[in-house]
């Protein structure tokens, strides 16, 4: 990708305002851990790996200044307000508590020495995010055939990532190795995920991509036209369950009634061995403005009610595989994902 999703420069972050693609490209500079929490809350990043990211690069950025006990107090504020931006994707609890091991380890150090080091330590989880969705995208290539045509949800490319991406990653994978792909990307209300981001991404990377209204996927599956369906992830429970952008499920449903292959890229640092099941996962409610205004226009009538979940959970009976950078998880997921997670 030409444009960075996010990174760190001149001890500030740096990141694409997803909100404006695929209209305008500007970049936002944050200075202060606050920044970048009203930047996660409000999606000008977005996607659970971007999260995670965002989150240890805004740690880092709140510790200017800060050693010993007054370090600690600080990572917990620090950390409270990070945490509270958006409770479903479990990599920015996974990326800020990594930052509190490396604080508590390097406690010792002066109030310079220990911001260099929670910069390295959040530019690390950014380059390693990178580099894990490259070993995924490989193992997932694998399960394309040499010509396919690929249905995705929402955005799970580099926007949604440090780079490169992960249900994307596979399939510029696959490109990379020389098969010829076909994408259709579900539009995904009401953010318009798929519609603004994935669209753009892949245009720009000359993937040919094809928008569809969200309910028009089930027409398209029984068409015949779809070799398989692969979607990111938020949340991985240890039994399999999903928990992705709001019209996975119904999505997941689709496909097997169509005998249609629906894989999971996740991540290692989104799947979720202290979830036991999709019940678990908080699911995030939006504001019901995202509903019930289109374009800064009221499109509904003045005082109905509004239900607005971010995304919802995919039985893991409903998902064919699992794929991460470690290799491909198949069921039983609460054995194979386990496995992987362990490096064992």
């Amino acid at each position: 990708m030409a444009v960075k999703t996010i990174e760190w420069r001149a001890d500030s972050v740096r990141m694409i305002d997803q909100r404006l693609l695929p209209n305008r490209e500007v970049i936002r500079i944050y200075r202060d851990y606050r920044g970048v929490a009203e930047a996660i809350r409000t999606m000008v990043i977005r996607g659970a790996p971007a999260i995670g990211v965002a989150a240890a690069m805004g740690a880092a950025l709140g510790f200017k200044g800060y050693a010993g006990k007054r370090a600690l107090a600080r990572f917990e504020k620090v950390a409270k307000t990070l945490r509270a931006t958006r409770p479903t994707a479990v990599n920015l609890a996974w990326a800020l508590e990594r930052m509190r091991m490396v604080l508590e380890a390097n406690l010792e150090l002066g109030g310079s020495a220990l911001f260099r080091r929670m910069r390295t330590e959040a530019i690390a989880i950014h380059d390693e995010d990178i580099a894990a969705n490259r070993a995924l995208g490989n193992h997932g290539a694998v399960l394309i055939g040499k010509s396919a045509t690929v249905l995705t949800h929402c955005n799970a490319g580099a926007l949604a990532t440090a780079g490169y991406g992960t249900a994307l990653g596979v399939i510029r994978a696959a490109r990379d190795a020389g098969k010829k792909i076909e994408v259709f990307a579900d539009e995904t209300r009401p953010f318009l995920q798929g519609a603004r981001l994935t669209a753009w991404e892949l245009h720009k990377d000359r993937i040919p991509v094809t928008v569809i209204a969200d309910n028009m996927a089930g027409s398209l599956l029984s068409s015949g036209r779809v070799d398989c369906v692969i979607v990111g992830t938020d949340r991985t429970a240890a039994n399999g369950d999903v928990a992705n952008k709001i019209g996975t499920y119904p999505l997941a449903v689709l496909a097997r009634r169509h005998n249609v292959p629906f894989y999971v890229a996740a991540p290692l640092s989104s799947i979720d061995l202290d979830c036991a099941s999709g019940a678990e996962i908080p699911i995030e409610q939006r504001s019901p403005k995202e509903l019930s205004e289109f374009a800064g226009k009221q499109v509904t009538p003045k005082g109905v009610g509004i239900f607005n979940p971010a995304f919802d959970v995919t039985p893991a009976e409903l998902v064919t595989a699992i794929i991460t950078e470690r290799g491909v998880a198949y069921p039983p997921f609460s054995k194979s994902l386990a496995k992987l997670k362990r490096g064992s």
